[in-house]
């Protein structure tokens, strides 16, 4: 189960079909990011020493998928080039507490959502790009989806073993919440992984 307090709205799966190589470049910077989160949660809580494996193994798992994508664009002729990032992780990270140890717990928690929200994603594209007629990417995310979840899961035992599992939950569940909330705003944003 990914803890998601509300699913994706069809729409987004639709406008994604409609502008593939946008989602494409989003999903190879979402990779990059995903890695540099990882290597700065190394960096900031250095001293917390159950931290650094997993985390590093993480931030490898990330940068080959990183690599993965700017494979997809290549074979399709296009550039990985800089991109507006989504206004999706910064707003979601702003409900994480400033004081620690609340603020690795909610940190944590974010990059678990992030991954969660990333996996029903890649599961819906999975899903709609065969028919589409794109089954080469519609194999690529359906390969993706065990690492996603198995990430998402890994943020929250890192913040279970940390905090134990009632208090977590009872986070997870805010700040999912908070998630959901985000993704249903209608504002008039470029499509993203996470818009």
């Amino acid at each position: 189960m990914l803890h998601l307090a509300a699913p994706t709205d069809p729409a987004w799966v639709q406008a994604a079909l409609a502008d593939l190589p946008s989602l494409l470049l989003d999903h190879a910077h979402c990779e990059k990011k995903a890695a540099s989160t990882a290597m700065n949660l190394i960096f900031r809580y250095v001293e917390d020493e159950g931290l650094m494996e997993p985390l590093s193994a993480l931030a490898r798992e990330e940068l080959a998928h990183f690599e993965l994508m700017l494979g997809v664009l290549r074979e399709r002729g296009l550039r990985f080039t800089r991109l507006e990032p989504s206004a999706y992780a910064p707003a979601l990270l702003a409900a994480a507490r400033k004081d620690e140890p609340h603020r690795l717990l909610d940190t944590l928690l974010c990059c678990a959502l992030i991954e969660a929200r990333s996996c029903e994603r890649m599961k819906l594209l999975s899903e709609a790009l065969g028919p589409a007629g794109e089954p080469r990417l519609a194999a690529l995310y359906k390969s993706l989806l065990a690492s996603e979840a198995r990430h998402f899961h890994g943020y929250v035992e890192l913040a279970s073993e940390r905090y134990g599992r009632e208090v977590v939950v009872a986070r997870l569940d805010l700040l999912a919440a908070h998630e959901a909330a985000l993704l249903s705003n209608p504002a008039d944003r470029p499509l993203r992984m996470h818009s």
